[in-house]
């Protein structure tokens, strides 16, 4: 049969007792043996028992002492780990429950992994915290301009109270945004640095020279870290703005000297191939200062050499200054008679000579008041430009009128021979180009005056005025106008004559009076035709030899006029010879015809 187990506590007070009575009984036997009395028995006794209070006493206040030990270690974790888990910013630890059960030590064996894990997780989270400390306290040490920084992680001081994760987040962004500044004022410092080569090689200077003056630090030679602070990008800044005023001085001083060489190039015609040695300058007159960026293009040499260049050609333009004036004297007067204007006159010119011969007058004034001169006259020219071009185009409409003329006067002109197809054509086109002429005239009337009213002076062609000649044309149009329209009325009045003769006389004369009448009539119409035309081709070879020059324009409506007056004087007396002529071979006709 199996034993019964008793518990340990009960097997230890089992044992204690059986031990103690049995060493009591074998005292006891002892006092016997001895006789000791019994005062002294109670007294051994009571001894016993008080050494026993004495040793139990002493285990409880140690057992006391353990049990207040685990308490203080259990709420020293208990707080450590709700310090832990403010700091660390977290609410509680997963797989933990919040209410812990059993004993003191099983409750400290329970808290003891989760704090080391806290701990653990603490001291990661500082890891991080001195990390993004002491990569801001890097850059903005490198903002800040100081050339030398301890980066050891033991001078970053980390606030253990605070170690949550949205205060992590505000460090790294903190970083990202210093990381951000420092990245754009490696960008600024690397433009600046870029302008500063770009202007220094314009202008012929030493970049890295420039750039070591602003901070060695800049200068890659040196092998450091680039210094971004606030103070080096105002150098940077600064240097850039003074050799930007440097190239807008010395653009400035190139603009002026290569004007003042075209200028004295077109003074003096130098050739082609001498002005192409300063080419690089003045192409320089077009650009801006932003548009400039050639190498040594702006170089201090390439300014001394304009300048002695503008030096000599200033002397020399002195010596040639007649012969240029005598040049814009024919250019002024080549513009005047390109547009038929008045030209100054010749006793002004020599007084100008005289006064260059003498040195009286200043070269640049003269040169100056040609300019003026030349550039007024060029403005009127384009000015009457238009009217020119409707004046150009009346001449040569006046020109097919009077061939028109001529041709329509010529009596074989409808007979075959050869080039009389292209002249009639030539005819039509004419009449339809002469059809258009007074609407022509009238519209150069009216452009001469608006043209008049606006200027304030008198449109003159060929020291001409000319609405005069316009006028005067006009009239003389006119005049001829009213002679055709006479001509075909007396025409008209003949025919009806000659149409009363046949019906007076019989529609079958004989054939001697029939020839009599044809011969007199005849010889009468062919002696006006005859007159007519002598007074016509002389008319037309006055008005064409009128008509060539254009300074001859009054002179030919004048003598056209006068021609004119002739015309009709002559054509007058003829027309009374006719009827005279008429008169004499109506009686003659009187008597009855003959079968």
């Amino acid at each position: 049969m199996g034993s019964i187990q008793t518990p340990i506590p009960m097997r230890s007070s089992a044992i204690l007792e059986s031990s103690c009575g049995y060493l009591l009984q074998e005292l006891q036997m002892i006092w016997d043996e001895v006789g000791e009395d019994q005062y002294e028995r109670e007294k051994v006794l009571l001894d016993l028992e008080q050494e026993c209070l004495e040793v139990y006493r002493r285990k409880v206040d140690t057992a006391n002492i353990s049990r207040a030990r685990l308490h203080q270690e259990l709420a020293e974790s208990e707080a450590e780990f709700t310090h832990l888990l403010l700091s660390l910013g977290e609410r509680s630890l997963p797989g933990r429950p919040e209410k812990m059960a059993g004993t003191l030590k099983e409750q400290l064996d329970s808290i003891t992994p989760v704090l080391r894990e806290m701990q653990l997780r603490k001291e990661e989270r500082m890891n991080q915290f001195r990390a993004v400390q002491g990569q801001i306290q890097k850059i903005s040490a490198e903002i800040a301009g100081q050339s030398e920084y301890d980066d050891s992680s033991s001078t970053v001081i980390v606030n253990e109270n605070d170690l949550s994760l949205k205060k992590l987040e505000e460090y790294q962004n903190e970083r990202q945004r210093l990381h951000k500044e420092k990245s754009d004022r490696l960008q600024r410092v690397e433009k600046y640095i870029s302008t500063v080569q770009n202007l220094s090689t314009t202008l012929g200077m030493d970049a890295s020279l420039i750039i070591t003056k602003v901070h060695p630090s800049l200068n890659e030679l040196c092998g450091i870290s680039k210094n971004i602070s606030d103070s080096i990008l105002a150098k940077l800044s600064s240097t850039v703005e003074s050799l930007e005023e440097e190239k807008k001085t010395r653009l400035e001083k190139l603009h002026h000297l290569g004007k003042a060489l075209t200028n004295l190039w077109n003074l003096m015609d130098t050739p082609y191939e001498d002005r192409q040695l300063f080419s690089h300058v003045t192409k320089l007159l077009s650009l801006s200062s932003a548009e400039i960026s050639d190498p040594g293009s702006l170089t201090l040499d390439t300014i001394m050499q304009a300048e002695a260049e503008v030096e000599r050609l200033d002397h020399l333009k002195a010596s040639k200054m007649k012969e240029l004036f005598l040049k814009k004297q024919i250019e002024l007067e080549e513009i005047c008679n390109r547009s038929h204007m008045e030209i100054p006159s010749q006793s002004e010119m020599d007084n100008i000579l005289n006064l260059i011969n003498s040195g009286e007058m200043d070269h640049a004034d003269l040169l100056m008041s040609m300019d003026e001169q030349i550039s007024r006259a060029s403005e009127e020219a384009s000015s009457r430009k238009t009217i020119m071009e409707k004046v150009e185009k009346w001449m040569l409409v006046r020109d097919e009128e009077r061939w028109l003329e001529e041709y329509m006067r010529d009596e074989n002109r409808y007979s075959v021979s050869r080039g009389a197809h292209r002249n009639l054509k030539r005819a039509e086109r004419a009449r339809i180009t002469v059809n258009k002429l007074p609407a022509l005239v009238d519209l150069l009337i009216a452009k001469t005056k608006s043209w008049e009213e606006e200027r304030k002076k008198v449109f003159l062609y060929d020291e001409v005025p000319l609405l005069a000649m316009l006028q005067e044309y006009n009239l003389s149009r006119q005049e001829r106008e009213d002679e055709k329209q006479r001509q075909r009325e007396k025409k008209k009045v003949q025919s009806q004559v000659v149409v009363e003769q046949e019906n007076l006389f019989g529609s079958r004369p004989s054939t001697s009076s029939r020839r009599l009448s044809n011969t007199s009539l005849n010889g009468g119409f062919s002696t006006a035709t005859t007159l007519n035309r002598r007074l016509s081709l002389g008319i037309q070879q006055l008005g064409s030899n009128s008509i060539n020059p254009p300074t001859q324009g009054l002179s030919f409506l004048k003598e056209g006029r006068k021609a004119q007056g002739q015309t009709m004087s002559i054509q007058q007396s003829l027309v009374s010879r006719l009827r005279e002529e008429t008169a004499s071979v109506v009686p003659t006709f009187s008597g009855p015809f003959s079968p």
